[in-house]
């Protein structure tokens, strides 16, 4: 049943019927409010917290590799089809009817057939409410009409929370991240009386937050994914998994582990894989691998869960530790005995540890046992150790191979092994053997 007030029925009929394809203007920055914006300068995805519920469907980002691959011929006819009998019949079209077209064409992300949709739509007359709209300003976002979804946007006369989700979210998906962030600074001036509460707008805020922060990633803006951080330790939000991991994320990147840090220490529940994987892998981003050591030490200790993502920064930070433990091998037994070894994050790990490590037949060895499902960065991990120790003829019969199989190695590396194993070097090992 479509649920709206009756002023934004009255005017819903207005803002839909002006909807066209078009080229729009960036919407404007909006003024300075308490989360003032410094001029931008670009997650994996996260599972959430148990007793956090998903986003609502009608907020879900879009999946921007099906915006063209499956606008097909079949999708297009069945909804042309459908339209031509609706219009054969000569009758009232209910907007339920409506209401199912439109969540079909957002699951096939088909433009085309977005673009006819509401075309029909306005030949109706009906008058559609809030709810009916936020569903068509998700097919315009879900289809990459980001320009049609804005224009809709800035002539509802009355929007909820699910109308600023679905904006800033399609804005940041399309990687247009400075608008994404000028749109969520504005919500959040058009929203002030209404942000003590912690769900504030009435969705899982969490999660357009999480959205907010991987843009300041993107631009750069550590000064703004700063001030998002104490505004959340302000109203409580600051110990939550999802946007922990989030912060984690910004601070790592950005060259602030010491943020990393304070997130770590804040969190009242540590035992989740991500969150400890992310600090590690921040520490190997600062390079300070014997922390990463100790964290992973810890890790087990506290009985946290690893998996392939954990080892391949582990393993990386072995290959660079300066000592003489065998760190490496410690970790390689503990792969083997969780059963990832085959997995290609882990084994890649392992010939760059083994390699950086000089132990060059090690690497070999897992370099074959992965045999026809090596991945490039195996291949060019391999092709380096073997540069970097000097051993130009197997690094010249890696490239052969790589060639064989189709692959094409990195121009760095190609430039590396051009000046580490020029003609003369080859003539000496070939003299050699």
């Amino acid at each position: 049943m479509e649920v709206a007030s009756s002023s934004s029925s009255a005017h819903g009929q207005q803002a839909l019927s002006s909807v066209s394809i078009g080229t729009l203007s960036k919407p404007t920055p909006p003024c300075q409010i308490h989360l003032p914006l410094k001029k931008p300068t670009i997650l994996q995805q996260l599972h959430h917290r148990p007793h956090l519920p998903p986003p609502p469907s009608i907020i879900s980002p879009p999946n921007k590799k099906n915006n063209t691959t499956n606008t097909t011929p079949t999708n297009n006819n069945h909804l042309t089809d459908v339209l031509r009998l609706m219009d054969g019949l000569g009758l009232p079209i209910p907007v339920d009817i409506y209401t199912s077209l439109v969540k079909e064409c957002t699951e096939t992300r088909d433009p085309a057939g977005a673009s006819a949709l509401v075309a029909h739509i306005n030949k109706s007359g009906i008058r559609p409410g809030l709810h009916f709209l936020n569903r068509i300003l998700l097919m315009y976002v879900a289809c990459g009409l980001i320009e049609n979804a804005r224009r809709l946007f800035g002539k509802m006369p009355v929007k909820d929370c699910n109308s600023w989700a679905a904006m800033v979210a399609g804005y940041i998906d399309d990687d247009k991240y400075e608008e994404g962030i000028c749109l969520f600074v504005e919500m959040m001036r058009n929203h002030q009386n209404e942000r003590r509460k912690a769900n504030m707008l009435g969705f899982p805020y969490s999660w357009i937050v999480v959205c907010i922060l991987k843009a300041c990633v993107h631009t750069k803006n550590l000064g703004l994914g700063k001030q998002i951080h104490g505004w959340l330790m302000k109203i409580g939000y600051s110990s939550d998994l999802f946007l922990s991991s989030s912060l984690m994320n910004l601070y790592g990147k950005l060259g602030g582990i010491e943020g990393v840090d304070c997130v770590f220490d804040r969190m009242p529940c540590r035992g989740n894989t991500v969150v400890w994987t992310a600090k590690i892998v921040n520490l190997c981003r600062e390079m300070n691998f014997d922390e990463v050591l100790n964290v992973f030490n810890e890790m087990g200790k506290e009985g946290v869960k690893k998996n392939e993502y954990t080892f391949s920064s582990v393993l990386r930070a072995c290959g660079r530790m300066e000592d003489d433990e065998k760190c490496g091998e410690k970790v390689h037994a503990s792969v083997i005995k969780l059963g990832l070894e085959s997995n290609d994050y882990v084994q890649c790990g392992l010939v760059d540890m083994y390699s950086k490590r000089g132990l060059l037949r090690n690497a070999r060895t897992v370099f074959e046992t992965v045999g026809g499902q090596r991945t490039d960065a195996c291949w060019n991990a391999m092709l380096t150790g073997y540069i970097q120790h000097g051993d130009c003829i197997e690094a010249i019969k890696v490239l052969y191979a790589m060639k064989s199989a189709g692959l094409q190695p990195k121009e760095s590396i190609l430039n590396e092994v051009m000046f580490t194993c020029g003609s003369r070097n080859l003539e000496n090992q070939i003299e050699g053997l």
